[in-house]
């Protein structure tokens, strides 16, 4: 292997490993989140929920988590992965995405969902308590399509 090909692999595994670190803490959060609180939560468990501090914490830790396991897949992850295997990662985000549905990463629809509600939760967690609720239960419903992209991708770490 060439020292280009050591570098490529070496900066896909640490980008894989960083997004995989903060998809376990978010599955750490909800698990601890769900033992305090029935879910999917209603909006009457969510206004107790934010006056409790440790709720809240599990709370803004699954916001956190959720939003910079996108993150950190989208913006590196994925062309990571594509330049370790000799492609060009520098075209349209939605071309990367098409490819990685190609060879089974993700699915480009499911994908989309889970940046909308990376979206949502930048512009509405903190300003409204009735979408706060429906973010976590959103949340709730989709952080598993993040185990299933890195579980694809961990077939390529060696």
């Amino acid at each position: 292997m060439s020292d280009t090909s050591l570098v490529l692999k070496e900066k896909f595994h640490k980008s894989f490993g960083e997004a995989n670190q903060h998809f376990k803490r978010l599955e750490t959060a909800i698990t601890e989140f769900s033992a305090r609180y029935p879910l999917p939560i209603t909006q009457e468990i969510f206004s107790e929920m934010i006056l409790d501090a440790v709720g809240l914490a599990f709370a803004d830790q699954i916001i956190y988590r959720f939003s910079k396991t996108q993150d950190t897949l989208g913006a590196r992850v994925f062309k990571d992965f594509l330049n370790y295997q000799g492609d060009n990662p520098n075209r349209p985000f939605l071309d990367i995405l098409n490819n990685l549905e190609k060879i089974s990463i993700l699915n480009t629809e499911d994908w989309f969902v889970l940046r909308e509600i990376r979206n949502e939760i930048a512009h509405d967690y903190e300003n409204s308590n009735h979408r706060g609720y429906i973010l976590l239960n959103e949340i709730f419903g989709k952080y598993h399509e993040f185990h299933k992209i890195l579980e694809a991708l961990s077939k390529y770490i060696d």
